[in-house]
């Protein structure tokens, strides 16, 4: 008896090991390709295409919680590796492509805030990215840019009097859409849209008052399809749901096993199909946030307008 055990047991851990082998050579085999160009993923320089003014015909009485918008999870994640790398197109071809959601991480010091995605600084700090903002809302002023705004590997809690200050630096206070209640795209157009997801004193909109889903832990390629069924459940939930409430979907996701580049690989094949089934549909799906979108995905999310 004791025998048996312990062959089921070795045979439990072999096959265990087999099994992160080959996902580990799963991972290893979409890191080391080349660059992708698909219609649902690109980890290209350059979209496919560009659609920068997508906004101006959407009427100016919409509620802006009535707009399907494209995103883009940790929007200056470009450094460190697969294992933090989430995009490929810098912010102004992410803005130029539609992207309408940014997610910006901050590490702050001393009243410095630099780009962080974990340990891993960006080569850049919050500055470039507001200036970066301005240029195209200035060039575009049919648009509207949100930004879910977070800090990231500092723990200081305390990040309000330095944004405020790179604000007054690197844009101008006028560009935010000072409130916490949901605009017309009409009150918005030209503006920044600060979704605030630190303490302090209003800048706009409270990241907190979105309905979310953001499951990003894919421990191991074997576990997307739960990380898609997350995804799934909350596009239907945002279809259905109260038109009167920003809804935020993150398709992205990361593990040991399972590196962003090829989660996003996965993902969006799966959500370019489910968009794909019910296009030509008056359906409200809020933000769809993504690692390595395409071009054609996300025209795809705004044709949904």
């Amino acid at each position: 008896m004791g025998t048996c055990r312990t062959c089921r047991t070795a045979m439990n851990t072999a096959q265990r090991l087999l099994v992160e082998t080959v996902i580990f050579v799963g991972v290893l085999a979409v890191t080391c390709e080349g660059a992708v160009q698909r219609p649902d993923y690109d980890d290209t320089n350059t979209p496919e295409f560009l659609n920068p003014t997508w906004m101006a015909s959407i009427p100016d009485s919409r509620p802006l919680s009535e707009v399907t918008l494209p995103g883009t999870h940790n929007t200056m994640a470009f450094y460190g590796g697969s294992l933090t790398e989430c995009q490929s197109w810098p912010l102004d071809l992410q803005l130029q492509a539609g992207v309408r959601f940014l997610d910006v991480r901050v590490r702050h010091s001393k009243g410095n805030l630099t780009i962080h995605h974990g340990v891993v600084y960006q080569r850049a700090h919050f500055g470039e990215v507001l200036e970066g903002v301005v240029r195209f809302l200035q060039d575009h002023p049919t648009e509207t840019v949100l930004m879910r705004l977070k800090e990231e590997f500092s723990e200081t809690h305390d990040i309000y009097g330095a944004v405020v200050n790179y604000i007054h630096q690197h844009a101008h206070w006028d560009l935010l859409w000072h409130s916490r209640l949901t605009p017309t795209v009409g009150q918005v157009r030209g503006k920044l849209i600060v979704l605030q997801d630190f303490s302090g004193p209003d800048l706009g909109m409270r990241y907190g008052s979105l309905d979310i889903a953001d499951d990003w832990r894919v421990p191991t390629l074997l576990h997307v399809s739960e990380k898609w069924q997350s995804v799934h459940n909350h596009l239907n939930a945002a279809a259905a749901g109260n038109k009167a409430r920003l809804y935020l979907t993150f398709a992205s996701g990361a593990g040991i096993f399972a590196y962003p580049n090829a989660v996003a690989q996965r993902i969006n094949a799966r959500l370019h199909k489910y968009l794909s089934d019910r296009a030509g549909l008056a359906k409200r799906f809020g933000i769809i946030t993504m690692d390595f979108p395409a071009a054609p995905l996300i025209k795809m999310i705004i044709d949904f307008n």
